[in-house]
């Protein structure tokens, strides 16, 4: 079961994400915030598993609102919610400690999957996001030992595979999707990691967001 703190910062919009989530199975929300302090306040009696936190909360500045989370409660996850696809952006929010990013306009279907994702304790970037990982093919790696800006290029099915990375699916259900085997996945998958020196897949979104492919 899922125990979710719900934050929004404007009243009408938390009250319809209420009514959707309300109706979900395996989700029980615990506590509702309005602005960062109301959030911070009522951490500790609701005891949420998950925050599906609003990027716009008014209050504290969100992200040092979301450091002070990964800081004090480590094992808290947390699926970040913004209007916002700048790569920057999204980017500081993954390394503040959001677990996972989604648009406010996403539907609900994809809000509920995001959610199971994050709770499942996978990283997770939007489907509107994910998919343009596929207009871009090369990516930034890190300085070669010679101050050379080494690059790469990743094929078009591993473009397909990241982009799937990022919306949280697993190995198994990359391979339904793309009607090919779980091996054939683990080797795209194992192939990325290496062209752009990643060691997971939290990671390796990171990078795809940092590098301004979404």
């Amino acid at each position: 079961m899922i125990r979710l703190l719900l934050t929004e910062g404007s009243a009408p919009a938390r009250a319809a994400l209420r009514s959707t989530l309300q109706a979900a199975a395996n989700l029980e929300i615990v506590g509702e915030a309005s602005n960062g302090e109301e959030l911070l306040a009522c951490l500790g009696s609701a005891a949420p598993t998950l925050v599906l936190l609003d990027l716009r909360l008014p209050g504290p500045d969100v992200f040092t609102v979301l450091a002070a989370l990964r800081e004090q409660y480590p094992r808290l996850r947390v699926l970040a919610r913004g209007e916002l696809t700048n790569e920057h952006y999204v980017a500081r929010a993954f390394e503040q400690g959001a677990h996972g990013y989604l648009l406010k306009k996403a539907f609900p279907t994809e809000l509920l999957h995001g959610l199971a994702t994050v709770a499942l304790g996978r990283p997770y970037l939007c489907s509107a996001m994910g998919l343009a990982l596929l207009g871009r093919f090369h990516i930034s790696l890190v300085p070669a030992p010679d101050g050379d800006a080494a690059r790469t290029v990743l094929s078009r099915r591993e473009m397909e595979v990241l982009s799937l990375v990022a919306e949280g699916l697993t190995n198994s259900e990359i391979a339904l999707r793309l009607f090919t085997s779980k091996r054939t996945i683990e080797t795209h998958r194992q192939n990325i990691m290496d062209k752009t020196q990643t060691r997971n897949t939290a990671a390796l979104i990171k990078l795809a967001v940092r590098q301004g492919l979404c």
